[in-house]
């Protein structure tokens, strides 16, 4: 009994802490980004790559802060998949529309405020269209912004790492101390 105790335990913990490490490494040389008119696995969903708002994570989970980015565009221009993937939600979250995909390599990029022209276990492409942008986002009150979120797991991470920019947030190593001589 102690032993199986033992063992679901370190199994939980791994299921844990695994994720967390791989959380915090950036996107494989083979899903560098690159900017729309060049060949590569992800794209700017709204053309250009107009940075308004930069990712700014709390410094715990529960606490407030800018899970994402935000990138100017016109009210009802086109957006875009970033990259290939299945659509997992596609409606209205909170007031505004919102579309969320998951992509092969484990990550999650979601797009508001969007009117979605897609619905959950549509499969898509990178530059594939899946909405059009609406107004109404709560960090850009005096113009229309898309809002870009990007997850690994429960982990927020910058959304400008796909297009090779954004700042790479490591974690410490599980069972070592941060504070080393």
């Amino acid at each position: 009994m102690v032993i199986s105790l033992i063992t679901a335990s370190l199994l939980a913990a791994a299921a844990v802490i695994a994720p967390t490490i791989a959380k915090a490494e950036p996107p494989a040389p083979e899903q560098a980004a690159t900017r729309p008119d060049s060949p590569g696995p992800w794209h700017s969903p709204v053309g250009t790559l107009d940075l308004l708002t930069r990712f700014d994570p709390p410094p715990e989970p529960w606490l407030a802060g800018h899970r994402g980015v935000d990138l100017a565009a016109g009210t009802g221009l086109p957006v875009t998949a970033a990259g290939p993937g299945t659509v997992v939600f596609a409606d209205e979250l909170a007031g505004r529309g919102v579309v969320s995909i998951v992509h092969d390599n484990g990550l999650r990029t979601t797009y508001e405020p969007v009117e979605p022209l897609v619905t959950a276990g549509t499969v898509v492409t990178a530059g594939q269209t899946i909405g059009h942008l609406q107004p109404g986002h709560a960090s850009c009150p005096d113009q229309t912004c898309l809002h870009l979120g990007l997850k690994r797991g429960p982990l927020y991470l910058d959304p400008m790492l796909l297009f090779g920019a954004g700042k790479v947030r490591l974690l410490p190593r599980p069972g070592r101390t941060e504070d080393r001589p």
